[in-house]
């Protein structure tokens, strides 16, 4: 495993297309099986205070696996990559999570005003985490599953 970290640049007078470009030539564009374009796209604040980053990978490349996927998520000073704002976002995605305007209800149960004072909540309450974390991985791989019986295998006769 190899992994190269480079930066953008800006390529003059490209009209059409995306005018950034890798620095080093072309050899690692050709030759690699992965490319991600990570990008911070907000802030995570407690107060005023930054304590992590909003952040967006997109595939670029991937020899490996489908390309041009994207994912969001927050990485915290310190901790990582935020599970429960995982959980929060996942779970309003799959509507197991209910969000009206700021406030965010679990089974009819109101759990937090904000997704900050929400990941406060779950990390104090990991048995409610555990429980969303099962529904949203029985939800996704049942629908992985119901995909996969749709196609027929081609041998058959």
């Amino acid at each position: 495993l190899c992994i190269f970290i480079n930066q953008i640049r800006m390529k003059i007078g490209v009209m059409f297309g995306n005018p950034e470009t890798t620095t080093g030539g072309n050899a690692l564009k050709f030759y690699s099986s992965v490319r991600l374009d990570i990008r911070r796209i907000g802030s995570v604040k407690e107060g005023d205070e930054v304590v992590g980053n909003e952040t967006r990978v997109k595939v670029v490349k991937n020899k490996v696996a489908p390309p041009f996927k994207q994912a969001e998520f927050q990485i915290m000073y310190g901790a990582g990559i935020s599970k429960e704002a995982e959980l929060i976002d996942l779970g309003v995605k799959q509507k197991l999570v209910d969000k009206a305007g700021a406030w965010y209800s679990y089974n009819g149960d109101r759990i937090g005003q904000g997704k900050a004072n929400v990941v406060k909540f779950l990390k104090q309450n990991p048995d409610i985490a555990n429980d969303i974390e099962t529904k949203i991985r029985a939800e996704l791989l049942l629908s992985k599953n119901i995909k996969a019986d749709d196609v027929e295998p081609e041998d058959a006769l």
